[in-house]
C-alpha cells in the first residue's frame, strides 16, 4: 500500500527541477573552458589557467550528477531523512559506473528504505531523538547501499553498456527513426512531463558520452517558437493570417525566449488552438529532430538552446535541421488554422463583482 502512494513520476519531476540548473551551470562553464582551450586541472599547486579552471568547474558539476539526482529523489520521497542515504548511495552509483540510470534507480531505493523503515519501526518514547540522526539514516543507508552494491548494481551497469553500444552500431534509417521519436515526444508537450521523462532518457545517453539524442531534445523544445514565427511571415507572404493582435504581440516574446530554449512563451497561442498546434509541433519535432540525428548534431551541454551551437561539432546540422523542422511546423499550422482578422482579440469574461452588503439596509423589528 505505501509503495502504491510513493508517486515514482512525480518525484523524477522533481528531480529533474533540481538538477536543471546545476546542469545548464556545469554545462556553460565546461563550454566557456573547452572553447578557450581548458583542461581538466590535475594539480592545484602546479598553477593553472582561467580556463583551466572553467573547464574542471564544469566537469564536476557534470560528474557529480548521480548523486545529486539520488539526493533529489531520495529527499522528494522521504524528506529530510533521505538526503544522507540519497547522496552515499548515489556515490556508490557514481563509484560502480552506473551512471545517470543509476543515479535515478539508487534514489528511490534510498528514499523507499526510509518510508519503509519510518513506517514499521517502532520505538519507546526515549529513544524516538535518536531515530532520525542515527538510526535511520545509518539503517536505511546499510541498506539501500548494499541493494546497490549486489543487487541492482550489475544490470544497471550492463544496461547502460547495452544501450550505448547499440545506439553507437544504428544505421542511417534507424538513425532519423530514433532522432523523430525522441523530437516527437520531446514537443508535444511543450516542456510538460513527457519532456521531462525523455530528458531523463536522452541526459542518461549524454553522461555515457553520447549527444545527439539530448541534442534532439533541445532543437525539439526551439521548434514552436521558431515555426510559429515563420508561419507569422510565411502568412503575409500567402495572404493568410493566422493569428490576431494578442497573438502577434506574444511572438514577440516568444521567440527571443525560443532561442534560449523555454518553449513557454508560446503557451497563450499553443493554448488558443492546442490540438492543431500539437500536430504541427509534432510533426516540425518529428522532421527537426529526425534530421539533426541523422547528420549528428551533438551537443556537448545539454540545453539552452542557441547558445549550445559553440559546443558542437556540427552546428550546422544543428541550424539545418532546426530551420527544415521549424518549417514545417510554421506549413501544416498555416494549413490546418483558418484566416482570423489580425484585429481579433480573445474576450476574456470577467465574473460580476458582487455588490456590497449595506448594513444600513437592515432592519430589525
Amino acid at each position: 500500500m505505501i509503495l502504491k502512494e510513493i508517486g515514482f513520476k512525480q518525484h523524477l519531476m522533481t528531480a529533474i527541477s533540481f538538477f536543471l540548473p546545476i546542469i545548464v551551470a556545469s554545462g556553460f562553464l565546461l563550454a566557456i573552458g573547452n572553447l578557450t582551450g581548458g583542461e581538466e586541472i590535475e594539480n592545484f599547486k602546479n598553477g593553472f589557467k582561467f580556463s583551466d579552471a572553467m573547464t574542471t568547474m564544469g566537469g564536476y558539476g557534470l560528474s557529480l550528477l548521480p548523486m545529486i539526482v539520488s539526493t533529489a529523489i531520495a529527499y522528494s520521497i522521504a524528506d529530510k531523512p533521505g538526503i544522507a542515504p540519497g547522496l552515499i548511495v548515489g556515490m556508490v552509483a557514481s563509484g560502480i559506473e552506473a551512471g545517470f540510470l543509476g543515479g535515478i534507480v539508487s534514489g528511490y531505493i534510498a528514499g523507499v528504505v526510509v518510508i519503509l523503515l519510518t513506517t514499521y519501526i517502532k520505538v519507546p518514547n526515549w529513544m524516538e531523538g535518536l531515530m532520525p540522526t542515527l538510526v535511520f539514516p545509518f539503517l536505511s543507508t546499510f541498506i539501500a547501499g548494499v541493494i546497490m552494491y549486489y543487487v541492482v548494481g550489475t544490470p544497471i551497469t550492463w544496461f547502460t553498456e547495452l544501450i550505448t553500444t547499440y545506439l553507437g552500431n544504428l544505421n542511417t534509417s534507424s538513425l532519423f527513426l530514433y532522432g523523430a521519436v525522441i523530437g516527437v515526444l520531446s514537443s508535444i508537450d511543450y516542456g510538460g512531463p513527457i519532456n521531462k521523462v525523455v530528458f531523463a532518457f536522452v541526459f542518461a545517453l549524454f553522461s555515457e558520452g553520447i549527444y545527439e539524442p539530448v541534442t534532439v531534445l533541445i532543437l525539439a523544445s526551439m521548434v514552436t517558437p521558431f515555426g510559429l514565427t515563420i508561419a507569422y511571415f510565411l502568412g503575409k507572404l500567402v495572404k493568410k493570417n493566422i493569428f490576431n493582435k494578442q497573438e502577434i504581440t506574444t511572438l514577440k516574446t516568444a521567440f527571443p525566449m525560443g532561442i534560449c530554449q523555454i518553449t513557454e512563451g508560446c503557451f497563450p497561442i499553443v493554448l488558443n488552438d492546442l490540438g492543431r498546434n500539437i500536430i504541427a509541433t509534432g510533426i516540425g519535432g518529428a522532421i527537426g529532430g529526425g534530421l539533426s540525428m541523422l547528420w549528428g548534431a551533438d551537443s556537448h551541454i545539454p540545453a539552452s538552446g542557441m547558445f549550445a551551437l559553440p559546443t558542437m561539432t556540427k552546428p550546422l546540422s544543428f541550424i539545418f535541421a532546426l530551420l527544415i523542422g521549424s518549417l514545417a511546423t510554421a506549413i501544416t499550422i498555416l494549413i490546418l488554422k483558418k484566416r482570423v482578422d489580425v484585429n481579433e482579440e480573445i474576450v476574456i469574461k470577467e465574473k460580476k463583482e458582487e455588490e456590497d452588503v449595506s448594513w444600513d439596509d437592515l432592519k430589525i423589528s
